[in-house]
This record gives structure tokens, sequence and C-alpha cells, in this order.
């Protein structure tokens, strides 16, 4: 009878043992799932700046941007880098125009979700910024019309996947701050906002 039952016993182990090995493997794979992967992002960038000094003397420029995020050792934290390149013209009565470069690196986290479609990060990037045109000109004199500055910004956005490695940034808002000779106090406030496609690479 003893045997039987440690038979038994063991079948029912063996058993237990067979049927978890799929919920196993099925808890492994949603975890893989939820590292972040190397990601390339293109977007359209819209800028809202108050350049020159005195007041808002807000205006607007628009360009694109491209940035690059790799994943810390497969964890939810990356090193990002992002170019921004923007223009305007018919800046204040006098008509300026205005280019502006951004080139910035930093950190960004994006919590891992569960088998969700949406996925929130968030970033701090510092860098460089370089802008040419004639308001440059009139607010620094001399003949040169370039100047570089330093720049920082911190925000985050929201993507949406469509594919496996394919999403779209529904809409990224960060603030740019930039710190331009313009007679004044010397800092601009520039609210950033993006939107485009994410393309992502590794896994299967």
């Amino acid at each position: 009878m003893r045997s039987k039952i440690k038979v038994a016993t063991s079948l029912v182990m063996a058993l237990a043992t067979v049927s978890l090995v799929p919920s196993l493997a099925q808890t492994q794979t949603t975890a893989e799932k939820q590292l972040a992967r190397p990601e390339l992002a293109f977007t359209y960038s819209y800028l809202r700046s108050n350049a020159p000094a005195g007041g808002c003397g807000c205006f607007s420029l628009n360009g694109g941007s491209a940035s690059l995020a790799m994943p810390v050792r497969g964890s939810a934290v990356a090193i990002a880098g992002d170019i921004t390149s923007t223009t305007a013209s018919g800046i204040s009565a006098n008509s300026y125009d205005l280019s502006l470069t951004v080139y910035s690196a930093g950190v960004r986290y994006a919590p891992p979700l569960r088998r969700a479609r949406w996925q929130p990060f968030g970033q701090m990037l510092v860098g460089v910024a370089h802008s040419e045109g004639s308001l440059i000109h009139a607010q620094i004199g001399g003949s040169s019309y370039g100047a570089n500055a330093f720049a920082a910004h911190i925000g985050g956005g929201v993507d949406l996947s469509i594919r496996r490695h394919f999403s779209v940034r529904l809409i990224q808002a960060d603030y740019l701050a930039t710190t331009f000779n313009n007679g004044s106090n010397n800092h601009q406030n520039n609210l950033k906002i993006d939107a485009g496609l994410v393309l992502r690479f590794g896994g299967k």
C-alpha cells in the first residue's frame, strides 16, 4: 500500500512540475518583454520661445528632432541623446529670423508596464545650443551671426506601441532652458513639443 502511495505521490508531483513549466516560461517571456530596448525616434518639433529680452516677446519655431536611447544593462534607465533643429522668421516688428539647434545628452526613465501598449517616460538632458540669424546679430552685435550657449531640458512623453518594433510618440513635452546673450538676463525659457515615430531594436 505504501509503495502505491509513493508512486501516486511521485506522479502528482511530476504532473505538477510539468504543468508549471509553461507558466514559468510565460512569466519569463513577460519579464523579457518589459525590459527596455534601444530606440531611435524621429519627431516633429515645435518650440515656443521668449528670446527677445523684456516681457514675453514670444514667438514660435518649427523643425524636427532625432533621438537615440540605449538601455543600461536592460534596465528601465537609458542613456539618451537628442538633436533638435528649428527655425523661425518674422520675429517682432523687425522681422528677424532665427535658427536654433540643440545637441544634448542625459538619462531617460521608462517604467516597465506589463503587457501595456502605452509607455510613458521621463528624461533630463543637458548640452549645447547653437543659434544663427539676424535676431542673434541684433542682440549681441558684431559681424558674427552665430552664438553658442548652455542648454538643458527636462520633461517626458507617452509612446503608443503599434507593433513590437514600431511605436508612435503621441506627445513629448519638455521645458528647454538656454543661456544666450540677449542684452538683459541672458536666459530663455522655451516650451518644446514633439510627436512622431519610434523604432525599437532587439528582441524577437
